[in-house]
Order: C-alpha cells, then sequence, then structure tokens
C-alpha cells in the first residue's frame, strides 16, 4: 500500500511539471530619434517651381557623431559649402546622435520623408552618399530602401556584399576607397565592387594609392562626383 501511494505520488509531480511551449504574441514597438541636421537650399531653389529640384542626403562618419552640430562642417558637402561651393541640389545633412552607435536607418528615412514632403522635391532625383560609418550605413539604407535613391556614393564605407544583389540594378554607384586605410580596408571596397560588376550593376570605382582612412577629403572635392550626382535621374 505505501509503495502504491508513492508511485502515485511520483506521477502527479511528473504532470505537474513545467513543459516547454511555443506561444505566439504580437507588440507594437516605437523607437524614436531626434535628429540635428543641415539643410541646404540652392540658388534660384523656388517652392512653386514645376520642376522639383533634387536633394542629397549626406551620411557622416563616426567623428563627427554625437557632438556639436558644427563639427558636420569639417567634412564632406558641408565642408564644402564653407568654401562657398555652390551645388545644383537640396543637401539634408543630420548628424547621428549616438557617439557609440550606428545610424538608425528606418528613422533616418523618416527623415528625409518629412524634408521631401515639405520642400519642392523631385522624388527621382534623391541622391545618397556616406563616409566611414556613414558610409556602411550609406550601403545599408541602399539595400533597404532599393527603389528610394537616383545614385549611391560612398566613401570607405563597411560594404554589405552578401546582400548585393538587393541593390537596385538601376541606380549606378561610385565607391571611393584609400589603399592604406587602417580603419576600414579597402579590401570591403574591392570585394563589393567586384561583385557588383560581375552581377551587372554599373560601378565607378576610385582606389586611391597612398591614401589611408581620410580618403573623403580628395573624393568630395572631386567636382565630377556632383556633376555625375546631378545628372542621374531614377526612370
Amino acid at each position: 500500500m505505501r509503495i502504491v501511494s508513492c508511485f502515485f505520488l511520483l506521477v502527479l509531480l511528473t504532470s505537474c511539471a513545467a513543459q516547454s511551449q511555443l506561444v505566439a504574441g504580437e507588440e507594437l514597438t516605437v523607437t524614436e530619434e531626434k535628429f540635428a541636421y543641415y539643410l541646404y537650399y540652392p540658388e534660384g531653389y523656388e517652392v512653386d517651381k514645376e520642376e522639383g529640384f533634387g536633394l542629397l542626403l549626406f551620411l557622416h562618419g563616426g567623428g563627427e557623431a554625437g557632438g556639436d552640430l558644427e563639427e558636420l562642417k569639417r567634412v564632406g558637402p558641408p565642408k564644402m559649402l564653407r568654401g562657398e561651393k555652390d551645388f545644383p541640389f537640396l543637401i539634408l545633412a543630420p548628424q547621428n546622435p549616438h557617439k557609440k552607435k550606428w545610424w538608425n536607418i528606418e528613422a533616418l528615412n523618416l527623415l528625409l520623408e518629412k524634408i521631401v514632403a515639405e520642400n519642392n522635391v523631385d522624388r527621382n532625383r534623391i541622391y545618397l552618399t556616406g563616409l566611414s560609418r556613414g558610409g556602411s550605413a550609406a550601403w545599408n539604407m541602399a539595400v533597404q530602401y532599393p527603389e528610394k535613391f537616383a545614385a549611391l556614393a560612398v566613401v570607405c564605407g563597411m560594404a554589405p556584399a552578401p546582400y548585393a544583389s538587393w541593390l537596385d540594378k538601376k541606380m549606378p554607384i561610385w565607391v571611393f576607397h584609400g589603399d592604406e586605410d587602417e580603419v576600414i580596408p579597402v579590401q570591403e571596397s574591392d570585394i563589393m565592387v567586384k561583385k557588383l560588376k560581375e552581377m551587372g550593376y554599373t560601378v565607378t570605382y576610385t582606389r586611391y594609392k597612398g591614401v589611408g582612412h581620410e580618403s573623403w577629403v580628395p573624393a568630395y572635392e572631386t567636382d565630377e562626383l556632383y556633376e555625375w550626382i546631378a545628372s542621374q535621374k531614377r526612370l
């Protein structure tokens, strides 16, 4: 009788033990990001002009993140504007608010959409460029939003070669990198460019000899870059 009672107690304890479960759920999450930014308007910009203007989204590198907005004027198109260079399109230059975090791509897209909606911008002439960490973000953004940009220019960015096929084949690409870059090795761009060309993409590659990580200096001083950007339009 005692043996039988112990047996039933063992069965009861076993049946009460926790079982593994797969539970379906759903939750709405919201990510907020506060961007400071510069917005450049070209000479002759008119709100009510029948034909919209192009817009270049510029993403800076890690050195300009999370600090004074004035730091953006040290590099890229914002630096060129200090030299009183004129561009034929609007330029949106946001600042990554986080020193140690990657760009929030989804939040960037929302900011871009807001600026486009509030200004006279031709949606077929939206361009994207970035350097270093911003170059990596530019690749990423072009992968996630393949039908948004008319041209892409990336300077010394980490390249997502496995996702090359997700880019829009109709979007022309210009890549810049220094062959002595010790921060983001030039092989990042070498591999990506080779893969894109093998897949039939239109890619221009400027590989600077004897140049380190700061390949953005000669890249963004290349007048042909802006002429090339301005000539692109999504069909």
